[in-house]
């Protein structure tokens, strides 16, 4: 008699392996069939529309019964939905945008919803290019940290998908919502804090980008730097770490040396700690440091970095609220500025005389 292909055995060594076959998917029509109805009934039914509120009921629990399930390709055509949120940011070579995104996929899955994941490598023509990948997968929605928030093709993605801006406004683009950062009150307290301390020469490094109005580099730094009336130098630095240690390198080498260095990453710092180390100099003895975003490795290191706390857990549950909100219908426009608090550790002290 010939075995049943669900289970069929294999003897040998005095043991029995049996191979078991998935279990066949329970389809529509089978439902439809134990329902008494047509399968456009059931589907009908399943989604909630056209049917009455008993129908709907029986169905369901015969669909239980049976263990139907919806197959994912089925049931985004039938709802619009994908039940995706992309996420794009600018680097994932930066730690902090790592934390970032991986809480993100966490919060959307509390919420039913899954994260595709995309990194631009801070490549404003590479992020534009995900951009409308995702788009054109049909992603539910989009949260971006933008290379170039002046890029108008953000205005155009805006107009067809649910996009949330983290970090920079979006200039003309009518975003489901922005939680941006007081980038402001940011570099005021950093270069207050450096300056209480005695420095007076200042390098600042910059991550690479296009400077926008929402961003300090080009606008706050300068304006501060006047009104303390510091020497402040402005660089553009990669998040990458072989890389950030170079520009690091030729900075600490110039004569003058900056006393101090304020880097808008913490990815960036850890740069400077590596170069000034090469060099033969301590922090925070001869180099005072500020980081941006306080990593959690950032209190780890030997000093522990001086950086600034952002909220990210809240952050990134707004940032989830937005877009989820517009998915769901709710659309409406907000924004969400997000306080800075300085958290003063080893890697700041006064300038020796």
């Amino acid at each position: 008699m010939d075995t049943p292909p669900e289970a069929r055995s294999l003897a040998g060594a005095g043991s029995t392996l049996r191979l078991v076959s998935p279990a066949k998917r329970v389809t529509i029509r089978e439902v439809a069939d134990a329902a008494g109805l047509s399968p456009a009934a059931v589907s009908y039914a399943l989604r909630g529309i056209q049917v009455s509120e008993e129908t709907q009921e029986r169905v369901r629990r015969v669909a239980s019964d049976l263990g139907y399930e919806a197959h994912p390709i089925a049931r985004a055509l039938a709802s619009g939905r994908t039940d995706m949120i992309g996420i794009l940011g600018p680097s994932l070579e930066d730690l902090w945008q790592q934390r970032l995104v991986a809480e993100a996929g966490r919060v959307l899955l509390a919420h039913d919803r899954y994260a595709l994941i995309l990194d631009a490598g801070g490549d404003p023509a590479r992020q534009r290019s995900l951009a409308g990948q995702l788009r054109d997968q049909q992603v539910d929605g989009l949260i971006l940290s933008p290379v170039d928030p002046s890029d108008k093709f953000w205005r155009e993605l805006a107009d067809s998908l649910a996009l949330v801006s983290i970090g920079d406004e979006l200039a003309g683009a009518s975003t489901a919502g922005e939680v941006l950062f007081d980038n402001h009150a940011g570099v005021s307290c950093a270069l207050e804090h450096l300056r209480a301390l005695g420095h007076r020469r200042i390098a600042v490094l910059r991550p690479p980008g296009s400077p926008t109005t929402g961003r300090p580099a080009e606008v706050f730094v300068v304006a501060e730097a006047d009104r303390l009336r510091l020497d402040v130098g402005v660089h553009t630095a990669p998040y990458e770490l072989d890389e950030a240690i170079e520009v690091a390198r030729r900075l600490l080498s110039d004569t003058p040396r900056p006393s101090a260095a304020f880097c808008f990453s913490d990815s960036i710092a850890y740069g400077m700690y590596a170069a000034a180390r090469e060099l033969g100099l301590t922090i925070p003895t001869e180099l005072s440091l500020i980081g941006y975003d306080d990593h959690p490795m950032s209190a780890l290191l030997t000093p522990p970095l001086t950086s600034f706390d952002w909220d990210a857990e809240r952050l990134v549950e707004t940032a989830v609220e937005m877009v989820l909100a517009a998915v769901d219908g709710r659309r409406r426009r907000r924004r969400v500025m997000i306080e800075p608090a300085l958290r003063t550790r080893g890697s700041t002290a006064r300038r020796r005389r």
